[in-house]
């Protein structure tokens, strides 16, 4: 996915620090390289501010012969204002088609500030069809209708760019020279939205304030307390926070440092609410809770708020002991309802925000809900807020084993025979009879125990012991079947309801068991997927997923690497260049989804030998 923007790459060139490696998004950009060969009209891309589109469309013509434009927002008014630089300003639109008739690819930046004049221009160029066009243009912003007629008139293809997902988000920040914690990861992405360039703002502004922290037992550094407001900061939330009327800035202030607020009227005004919601600043669900709409802001506002003004507007500590509880409470209820999907929760931020121990409960459901999700390292993260629980060490024992480490054993004995945690400390060393002996020492496992049987391969060991109909149940009757299709839907249900790790595994099955090949790859492409965003999960019925993802090259080179070869010697071994191997391995890496780590390389190549697909 691409990883920096016009913005982000400014960024980088104002404080001096490198552009972000072109991360992801590999399926958008070969797409926009097909879109783009000789013979082909071209493509438009479009997608929120910051998601990547400038870079995307630089690396889809690199080594290109071509001509840009770009819109510019004050030369709206000024005709052929993109185009100076190609025509005199007195050319007619005869004349300007003929002039750029010999540009035979031109990329037009930002069209949705195009004037007039150029982008009618464009409009033509695509019709006549004899340039091929890269169109880039922002969702959420008034186009001129000719630029939206290429793709609402189907004379362009139109490739629609989502925000960067968190597990590229991280790989994006791995590539610093410092790793930092799954928790800091979450709240750098969370805080940008997928917005590339304020991501950049933000990592800058943390690590030239001095927060970032060693974490204990592990090689990543975290960032807890406040966000460091900087003058970029500032000025990105200037024009939605700098309110001119009193009361709208009081209680955007006081959400800030109490949010969720009910909605109650002696703590805010109907009329100053219902304005903040017009301009979306602030959301209200459906329990009437009311909490700003963009995380960013409430960080701005709490860094900036003053302490005399913050005491007066912040929550009482008997009101925030009440919010911990509650949120706490909706985590596991959405746990106990089978559905683990995204929850906004204001409360574990602002805890993690003021750098305040963490509730041993809080920190448990969190890691639970994390882990279900297939969030395995935000799982341990969480875990890890409160070690001296039992729960917790038990959900650090779990996420650990998930990913394919061996947990380490706890003062309570939570790795000895009959606990979930020894199931997992043996699948992770691939004796899955001792992990089935472990789960039968269980005595009366729970839905969660009986489920793992059939994450295990052994759905019979769970029949009769899941609630009928739920998506466990259905998990494991389609698996003690070995029906195919009846396994992708049961995958499909998983996902819906969060279960991605679940679901990876399911269509993993669902690849096993199908006899038409074309589902089975289907299935298989579908579990990869998701996968690779369960951050590094690696469970028995995913092994064998891995190595069937890359070419024939890139496996030749990661067997090689796995067996302890530098790139240097594999070079040599296959008479390729250094860089070569390197190029191969970076790829592979992204295709695997270990984020470039190398030790995850003999884990890989064993699994998929004893689990061939």
């Amino acid at each position: 996915m691409s990883v920096t923007t016009a913005t982000a790459t400014a960024t980088a060139t104002a404080t001096g620090a490198p552009p972000w490696p072109f991360t992801g998004r590999e399926d958008e950009l070969e797409f926009a390289r097909r879109c783009l060969a000789a013979g082909r009209p071209g493509l438009v891309v479009t997608g929120p501010a910051g998601c990547g589109r400038t870079r995307l469309a630089a690396e889809a013509v690199r080594g290109t012969e071509h001509a840009t434009v770009t819109g510019t927002p004050g030369a709206r008014g000024i005709r052929y204002a993109a185009f100076a630089h190609l025509l005199p300003g007195t050319a007619t639109l005869h004349e300007a088609l003929q002039r750029l008739s010999a540009v035979r690819l031109l990329v037009v930046d930002d069209a949705h500030l195009l004037d007039d004049a150029s982008a009618a221009l464009v409009h033509q160029l695509a019709a006549h069809g004899r340039t091929r066009l890269l169109v880039l243009a922002t969702d959420g912003t008034r186009a001129p209708e000719a630029i939206t007629r290429l793709w609402t008139g189907d004379l362009l293809p139109r490739l629609a760019l989502r925000p960067l997902p968190k597990e590229d988000t991280a790989r994006l920040l791995d590539s610093g020279d410092t790793p930092l914690d799954p928790l800091t990861v979450t709240r750098l992405h969370r805080l940008a939205r997928g917005d590339l360039g304020l991501l950049r703002d933000l990592l800058e502004a943390v690590r030239a304030s001095g927060r970032l922290a060693a974490v204990p037992g592990t090689d990543t550094s975290a960032w807890r307390g406040p966000l460091p407001v900087t003058a970029a900061l500032r000025e990105r939330t200037a024009p939605a926070l700098d309110r001119g009327c009193p009361q709208e800035r009081e209680a955007l202030d006081r959400l800030a440092l109490a949010e969720p607020a009910p909605l109650d009227t002696d703590l805010f005004d109907a009329g100053v609410l219902e304005r903040l919601e017009a301009d979306h600043l602030i959301e209200a669900d459906a329990s009437g809770a009311v909490r700003l709409a963009h995380p960013l802001h409430g960080a701005v506002l709490r860094a900036t708020v003053g302490r005399l003004r913050a005491r007066r507007l912040a929550a009482a500590p008997e009101d925030r002991a009440l919010a911990v509880k509650a949120e706490t409470a909706a985590l596991g209820r959405r746990i106990d309802e089978d559905d683990v999907r995204d929850l906004p929760t204001p409360v574990g931020e602002w805890l993690l925000a003021e750098g305040t121990p963490v509730p041993p409960a809080y920190a448990a459901v969190r890691a639970r809900f994390a882990r279900l999700r297939g969030e395995l390292r935000d799982a341990a993260s969480w875990a890890r807020q409160a070690l001296h629980d039992p729960a917790c060490r038990t959900e650090l024992a779990l996420a650990t084993a998930q990913s394919g480490a061996v947990p380490q054993a706890t003062p309570d004995r939570t790795l000895t025979a009959g606990t979930p945690t020894a199931v997992w400390t043996a699948a992770v060393h691939g004796d899955l009879t001792a992990a089935l002996d472990a789960l039968d020492a269980l005595g009366a496992p729970g839905d969660g125990d009986a489920y793992d049987a059939v994450r295990l391969g052994q759905p019979e060991r769970a029949l009769g012991r899941l609630r009928p109909g739920s998506v466990f149940a259905v998990h494991a009757d389609a698996l003690a079947r070995r029906d195919g299709p009846a396994l992708d839907r049961a995958a499909e249900a998983l996902g819906e309801r969060g279960f991605l790790l679940f679901a990876a595994e399911a269509y993993a099955q669902a690849a096993q068991v199908h006899r038409d090949p074309s589902a089975a790859r289907t299935a298989r492409t579908r579990a990869v997927a998701l996968a690779r965003r369960c951050q590094g999960a690696r469970t028995p019925a995913l092994a064998g997923l891995v190595l069937g993802e890359l070419t024939a090259r890139q496996r030749q080179i990661v067997t090689l690497a796995a067996a302890g070869l530098t790139n240097r010697q594999i070079a040599d071994r296959l008479t390729l260049s250094v860089r070569t191997v390197g190029n191969h391995l970076y790829s592979a890496y992204t295709r695997l989804g270990t984020g470039g780590d190398r030790g995850a390389l003999p884990w890989l190549t064993e699994t998929a030998d004893s689990h061939p697909a």
